[in-house]
């Protein structure tokens, strides 16, 4: 499937600004759908750390809205852009966009994730996912649990704060610093969550929603093996590194951005 042969969105459909007809609202000439990484960029804050720039490179790089600001601080280059832009509006990027109406059934992070699925993408990593608004991180949170159930392979990450979806009857082995903190935190009632090569291992406990149990633990080592029966979670690690240099949007400006 190319570009062009990809069906206008359900809602809010929109024509892309710029001029002259271009194919899919605008994107990369000849961009063809592939199966690979797709980076979505999206609202929250983003720290330049080494697990940054340790990331693999992407096939594809979608931004939502204000996540766009990600863009040049990365080097990146922005394959499509899409959203409402109420929250970009004091950016000029080239970069070809898509544009939908505010009054929408979807956020502008789940419509860039649909492009890149769309594209043929099975990998995705959302650069800028914490901070911000609390709804949006949620949302985002619970969806890339749900992106994981539907067998896609997906991981938040700020920079200074990475995590990763743990379904049942799926180990997770995280490569961490001894000393390294990380967190599971349970997006519904757990049952059998087993934690191995931490200062605090559990075996098959059965924890409630929310649970405070296996929150700040720390790696005991270089290995960390998470195991868990019935439920789902989203693993949590922080990067407690100092950060090659200032954060690339400010706290206080994520407080007031509202599109993720």
């Amino acid at each position: 499937m190319t570009v062009d042969e990809l069906p206008k969105a359900e809602l809010g459909w929109a024509e892309p600004v710029g001029t002259g007809p271009t194919p899919r609202a605008g994107l990369t000439p000849g961009l063809e759908a592939q199966t690979g990484l797709a980076w979505i960029l999206v609202g929250g804050r983003l720290t330049p750390t080494a697990a940054i720039r340790a990331l693999p490179r992407p096939a594809l790089v979608v931004a939502a809205d204000g996540g766009a600001r990600h863009a040049a601080p990365l080097g990146l280059h922005i394959d499509a852009w899409v959203g409402d832009f109420d929250s970009s509006d004091d950016l000029t990027l080239s970069a070809p966009r898509m544009v939908y109406p505010k009054h929408k059934a979807s956020t502008d992070a789940e419509l860039a994730v649909s492009l890149a699925r769309e594209l043929g993408s099975n990998e995705l990593v959302y650069l800028g996912a914490f901070g911000g608004r609390f709804d949006h991180t949620f949302t985002l949170t619970l969806g890339a649990v749900r992106l994981a159930q539907e067998g896609l392979k997906v991981t938040l990450h700020s920079g200074d704060e990475w995590g990763v979806p743990l379904l049942p009857g799926v180990p997770l082995a995280l490569k961490l610093r001894p000393g390294q903190t990380f967190s599971v935190l349970a997006a519904s009632p757990l049952q059998g969550l087993s934690i191995q090569g931490a200062e605090w291992d559990l075996a098959g406990r059965d924890l409630p929603l929310g649970s405070g149990v296996p929150i700040s633990n720390r790696a005991a080592g270089s290995v960390v093996t998470l195991n868990l029966q019935a439920g789902t979670a989203l693993v949590t690690v922080l990067e407690d590194e100092m950060p090659e240099g200032e954060m690339l949007e400010g706290e206080n400006e994520h407080a007031r951005r509202t599109a993720r």
